[in-house]
């Protein structure tokens, strides 16, 4: 029956473009966002497959028709699989805002300045837009502090360097001592996102404080991964016997 290998057909194709998803972005075959579409794609062929998979069950139950009917329940079966991957991520997606550029200071965040000149930034303005970002961070996340240190700042950015330096998936991109700032890239595990991230410790009035802007390079959301980015970085410094 044509339904069981349109829905077969349909969760070949499901497949493979799933595969080349997770398969291009590993390996850097395609740039990440082009990675994640081929991956979505599958994902809703996935869909697809599932819906024709099932109609073509109920057309080929009959005997004769035994060689369609297992081509459909592979569809089927499939179908289900992604369906439920989709599902699941979308689930997991639900409720974080739509912000990629993330700040624990919105009147006067660090600010990019060597990453501008990096090649996939090159182009683009990446100063911050309080109007766009700052009521859609409060909403989403509330508010996200400063790290407070009781060391003097100089004392303070060696520390925070050499944790940002020990930090998996980061790349520090620049240091400059006399600001007390740095600058990196972080790459997320699956698909390679680069995201841009920025830190810079600030005298303060006990001690020194540690701010830091993580922004996303593609889509329009990130799913928290800047948000947990900032927390983590804050949460390593406190575990590694930094005093706050």
């Amino acid at each position: 029956m044509v339904a069981a290998w349109l829905g077969f057909l349909d969760s070949l194709i499901a497949v493979a473009l799933v595969l080349a998803g997770l398969v291009g972005a590993y390996f850097s075959l395609a740039a990440p966002y082009m990675a994640f579409q081929f991956f979505l794609f599958g994902l809703l062929f996935g869909v697809l497959g599932l819906i024709i998979g099932v109609v073509g069950l109920l057309l080929t139950r009959r005997p004769q028709y035994e060689a369609a009917h297992r081509r459909a329940v592979i569809a089927s079966y499939l179908g289900a699989m992604l369906t439920a991957l989709l599902v699941y991520l979308a689930l997991g997606a639900k409720g974080y805002p739509a912000i990629n550029d993330i700040t624990t200071n919105f009147d006067n965040p660090p600010e990019f300045v060597h990453a501008v000149s990096l090649p996939g930034n090159r182009g683009r303005n990446l100063t911050y837009d309080k109007a766009k970002y700052a009521e859609r961070q409060q909403q989403g996340y509330g508010m996200l502090e400063p790290l407070k240190l009781p060391l003097d700042p100089d004392q303070a950015f060696k520390e925070v360097s050499t944790m940002a330096s020990e930090m998996h998936g980061w790349t520090i991109t620049s240091e400059d001592p006399k600001t007390r700032t740095l600058e990196g890239i972080a790459i997320t595990p699956l698909f390679h996102f680069r995201d841009d991230f920025v830190i810079q410790v600030r005298p303060a009035a006990s001690g020194s404080v540690v701010e830091m802007r993580s922004k996303s390079r593609d889509g329009v959301g990130d799913v928290g991964a800047n948000y947990k980015r900032i927390n983590a970085f804050f949460a390593s410094l406190s575990a590694a016997g930094v005093p706050h």
